[in-house]
């Protein structure tokens, strides 16, 4: 059964590349400790020309003209790392973390879906490079001949069964991983490949090294056989960079930015996943207020929302101030450019207090959205242009101002708020006889087994035209002699329903909009109040009133209204009249 091994050499400093990768055409140098003891623990060959040694002090190599020398992070470490499992899953579902560095894959049924070994291993390395890695790749019959050849072969290797012991035994001891003491032992006897080693005697080696150099031996022969241990990967997509100058600059921050994207959506499309939500976590540059102990955590949340939280003044003295926003997203997606435009708009909009040291950027995976339209069906906008198209008007406009209006539960009328656009979610709404609230001029069936034929299954659709805000009017009432004895009463928060003696003045005549109109016949009026107990309460007469216009001049009024034989429009209106005031508004038109 063939394996492959996938080993990224040098992998701490590595890792400081895949975030800074202007770092590789300069020599570099990687420190860990704690001071006084910060030492040299990787280096690149340009840096080694220059005489930077491993071990060498901070102080040391701070005097080599032209050395780039960077801190050793475990959290790029362990981001390199996930990527490595990413680039290993995008290829085989059974693979084995065997170290940070290392990552084994079993091939078996790949290789014609890649057509062959050869043209697998060569795709795994230049994968590897796109994910910002440079990787050596072997192909073994077992998992630990596979993860030999690796560690010791540049670039890309293939074994062959009946050649693995020999190109095994070209390799030096060093890349069996010994411990300090076996190969001082080894370098004595004056062994110093893996054929050498093979050739001891395994009584003599195991009464000198134990079990140990058997298995050593084993190794250096390629005859190890060993079961994959599977890894079960974690769906976590996390980038994180630390920054040795603070940033201040939108510019700079967006550059930054979008290296981080470019990584976590190719992760993404690796695991051939997207994402719907991407958290953004800064540290920000300590100001002199945080220096004498008075520190603001400032945490972004909601689309545009901004709160601010301020910690006690016991634990802010080592607390540094924290950015945090969450780009939540109605539909999945992984093009990097978008989101960093998204981006782009909200810090635009909203902008770090202070100038930011340290990048964490978090996705949130989901299934990836696939959408196929028809020969005969219009293309829409992508998804991805109306999120960055939204964002914008936001920016201008005000992001409560701009989405997708909701109902509130309440007896207010025509009450709503603007909501977040999904477009999943944007769908007709099924009305309460299990059909689908339409627009005006369309039947509605309010029966899925009703007949076509039966005049009952069919009914009009009457839609309101509501005029934003209300149109102010002037009303002509007459007194109608009938009582308001409060059965058309709706009140939600108070009970109205005792009668009243005052008489009903129905309209006669209204003046809005610059015309004026005979009412031929009224409806009404309907009640309602509430909300009292707030500072925004209402109390309201609302009236059904169908008008009649002498003059057909009214260009702006609504498709509802019709002209008659004589040359006079019709029209069925919505007015209300404020009872605290006495004004009179129309409210809108019906269709």
């Amino acid at each position: 059964m063939p394996f492959a091994c996938i080993h990224v050499p040098n992998f701490i400093l590595q890792a400081a590349l895949r975030i800074e990768p202007q770092l590789r055409i300069q020599p570099a140098g990687i420190l860990d400790g704690n001071p006084p003891f910060v030492t040299v623990i990787a280096k690149n060959k340009k840096a080694g020309s220059l005489g930077l040694q491993i071990g060498m002090t901070k102080s040391q190599a701070e005097q080599i003209q032209g050395l780039q020398l960077r801190r050793r992070s475990i959290e790029h470490e362990t981001a390199a790392h996930a990527a490595l499992v990413d680039l290993a899953l995008s290829f085989s579902p059974r693979i084995e973390e065997t170290a940070a560095d290392t990552i084994i894959l079993d091939l078996a049924g790949l290789a014609q879906l890649f057509g062959g070994f050869e043209k697998l291993a060569q795709r795994l390395g230049r994968r590897a490079k796109k994910f910002g890695l440079s990787a050596q790749v072997a192909v073994g019959s077992n998992p630990e001949a596979a993860q030999l050849a690796a560690r010791g072969f540049a670039s890309v290797t293939v074994l062959a069964p009946d050649e693995e012991m020999e190109r095994l035994g070209s390799l030096p001891i060093t890349a069996l991983n010994l411990s300090l003491e076996i190969r001082e032992t080894l370098e004595r006897w004056g062994v110093r490949t893996c054929q050498a080693l093979a050739a001891l005697p395994v009584a003599q080696l195991s009464e000198r090294l134990g079990q140990e150099g058997v298995r050593l031996q084993e190794l250096a022969r390629g005859a190890s056989e060993r079961t994959l241990i599977p890894t079960i990967a974690a769906m976590e997509f996390e980038e994180a960079m630390e920054l040795d100058t603070a940033v201040s600059e939108l510019e700079p921050l967006s550059f930054l930015l979008g290296r981080l994207l470019d990584q976590l959506c190719r992760r993404l499309s690796a695991r051939a996943l997207a994402t719907n939500e991407i958290r953004l976590r800064m540290e920000l540059e300590r100001g002199e207020d945080e220096i004498f102990g008075i520190v603001e955590k400032r945490t972004n949340s909601g689309m545009y929302g901004m709160k601010r939280d301020t910690p006690s003044s016991a634990s802010a003295k080592s607390t540094a101030s924290i950015y945090e926003h969450a780009l939540r997203l109605p539909l999945a997606m992984r093009d990097s450019k978008a989101l960093l435009r998204l981006w782009r708009l909200h810090l635009e909009a909203h902008p770090p207090a202070s100038p930011i040291v340290k990048i964490t950027m978090t996705a949130e995976p989901a299934k990836v959205r696939f959408a196929q339209s028809g020969l005969f069906v219009p293309l829409s906008p992508d998804p991805e242009k109306l999120e960055i198209t939204m964002a914008r008007t936001g920016h201008f406009v005000g992001a409560a101002n701009i989405g997708s209006p909701e109902l509130l539960d309440t007896h207010r009328p025509l009450s709503f708020r603007v909501g977040r656009f999904n477009p999943l979610e944007a769908s007709l709404p099924a009305n309460d006889f299990g059909g689908s609230s339409v627009s005006s001029g369309v039947s509605v069936r309010i029966s899925s087994g009703a007949s076509s034929e039966d005049p009952v299954a069919l009914l009009p659709a009457t839609a309101l035209r509501v005029f934003r805000p209300a149109m102010p009017a002037r009303v002509e009432a007459r007194a109608n002699s009938r009582e308001d004895t409060g059965d058309k009463t709706r009140d939600n928060s108070r009970d109205t329903s005792h009668a009243t003696t005052s008489k009903v003045h129905a309209p006669a005549r209204v003046y809005f909009g610059g015309v004026w109109g005979d009412v031929m016949t009224a409806s009404g009026p309907w009640r309602t109040a509430g909300d009292w107990w707030t500072e925004d309460p209402w109390n309201q007469d609302e009236w059904d009133l169908e008008i009649e216009f002498p003059v057909p001049a009214f260009s702006h009024m609504a498709k509802g209204t019709q002209k008659t034989e004589s040359a006079r429009a019709r029209g069925v209106y919505r007015i209300v009249r404020e009872r605290a005031t006495g004004d009179w508004f129309v409210r809108g038109v019906y269709d």
